[in-house]
């Protein structure tokens, strides 16, 4: 072949594949990927964590913090990889606020057992200020599981008990399959799940829907003051311990 054909023939095709780079990497039907879709937070999990998951099995996912956020009530929670830190001044507090309601609480147990023991004012006196002791004990620790689930479901993460995964927050960025997330408003969250179920908890004050197809799970969705969703999650009703 003449040097100048085959010269020519080499330059027509770099240019023609340099073409084809250029017009896949703009998006012009040059063969790439497609972008991926989010993925969806809801009952068969997130990130590779499972409702039920151990809790040996969902740390080895590397999802997760290696060291738990909170240990309050035997829940083990942990924060996705990258997000809050465990604060030790605040699991100290929980675990003596819990301690000294445990002691109280079980002090006005054993008075309440026998009640004929107590006969002198003092007596009587001092069973008034165990009962008063015991429920500023309680009081105390409701203060701190509140301010324990609200950090929860500000950054999501994972809750172990006995039987494994038994709570998944969902991050700010995480969507149900029906598009509801952090910052969707009420209205859209009745539109999307009142027709399964939807209600407000008068414990909880959150919203809840129960999960057709897993038994004993359910949503939870948080409402902010100005009507929005706050937070997601899938829990189960299984008590941590």
């Amino acid at each position: 072949m003449n040097k100048t054909v085959l010269c020519a023939a080499v330059l027509l095709v770099g240019f023609t594949a340099a073409c084809t780079a250029e017009n896949g990497a703009a998006g012009g039907g040059g063969g790439g990927a497609a972008p991926a879709k989010p993925e969806v937070f809801g009952v068969a999990g997130y990130r590779g964590l499972t409702p039920g998951m151990s809790k040996d099995a969902a740390l080895a996912t590397g999802k997760l913090a290696t060291a738990p956020t909170s240990n309050l009530d035997g829940c083990a929670d942990f924060s996705y990889v990258g997000g809050p830190a465990p604060d030790a001044a605040r699991m100290a507090a929980e675990d003596d606020a819990q301690r000294k309601a445990r002691e109280l609480n079980a002090k006005a147990d054993e008075l309440d057992k026998d009640t004929t023991r107590r006969k002198s004012a003092q007596e009587h006196a001092d069973a008034a200020q165990v009962y008063a002791d015991a429920a500023g004990a309680s009081a105390t620790l409701a203060e701190k599981r509140e301010a324990r689930d609200k950090a929860f479901a500000a950054a999501g993460g994972a809750s172990f008990g006995k039987d494994g995964l038994r709570e998944l927050g969902a991050p700010a960025e995480a969507k149900t399959a029906e598009g509801i997330g952090a910052g969707s408003t009420v209205e859209e969250l009745k539109k999307a799940y009142e027709s399964r179920g939807l209600k407000l908890s008068e414990h909880t004050g959150r919203y809840q829907v129960e999960i057709a197809d897993k038994a004993g799970w359910r949503f939870e969705f948080t409402a902010t003051p100005d009507n929005k969703v706050g937070a997601v999650s899938i829990i189960s009703s299984a008590k941590c311990t």
